[in-house]
């Protein structure tokens, strides 16, 4: 007799030892691909449903800077230094707002006084004056230099609504008026932009 048959006298005769089996050797082999395939779905599952941690954005802290960039802006002739970022649309631009030595903040600038067309258009023909009024706006951002002054809180929550000057341009809203790329605005509602809209 053999010592590994003296040490397991239960098992049945003929019987592999555990483990040795056909079906247990093909669970060893299987097992890395089953961890394998469980992690590629899991990293495929919408974890930011099932599992509420906050992930980290730049636009995160967007509305407490809107916020604190008013608040600290000073006289309404003050002027802040502004890194732009992207353009957004006609009238606004995200920028990194310098308010003072130190103390960047990051907000969306609403140009102040103008209302520019919206490229979530309703029609063809105020996607293309959005289009066309979103591109000037970049090309006189792009003339460096920019600053805002007469910083205001905006009524949706992480912008400010603000004038904007460049190098070049002493007045941005007062360029897109006059190039016909926007329309005076002072709160209020809106019109649209639409053919059928304007009467």
């Amino acid at each position: 007799m053999s010592p590994y048959e003296r040490i397991n006298a239960h098992r049945a005769p003929g019987r592999p030892p555990f483990g040795r089996s056909r079906w247990g050797r093909r669970f060893s082999a299987a097992l890395p691909w089953v961890f394998v395939l469980g992690m590629a779905a899991g990293s495929m599952l919408p974890i930011r449903r099932w599992v509420h941690v906050p992930l980290p954005h730049w636009s995160d802290s967007r509305p407490r800077d809107s916020d604190a960039i008013w608040r600290r802006a000073g006289a309404p002739d003050a002027r802040h230094p502004a890194d732009v970022i992207r353009t957004i649309d006609g009238d606004t631009f995200a920028a990194r707002v310098h308010v003072s030595p130190g103390l960047d903040l990051t907000t969306h600038v609403r140009l102040r006084g103008i209302d520019a067309p919206e490229l979530k258009a309703s029609c063809p023909q105020e996607l293309q004056m959005a289009e066309a009024a979103t591109s000037a706006l970049r090309e006189l951002l792009r003339q460096g230099d920019v600053v805002i002054y007469n910083v205001g809180p905006d009524k949706y929550q992480g912008r400010v609504v603000a004038d904007v000057a460049t190098r070049k341009t002493d007045d941005v809203s007062a360029a897109l008026l006059a190039g016909g790329y926007a329309r005076a605005y002072n709160g209020g509602h809106r019109g649209g932009w639409c053919a059928n809209a304007i009467r």
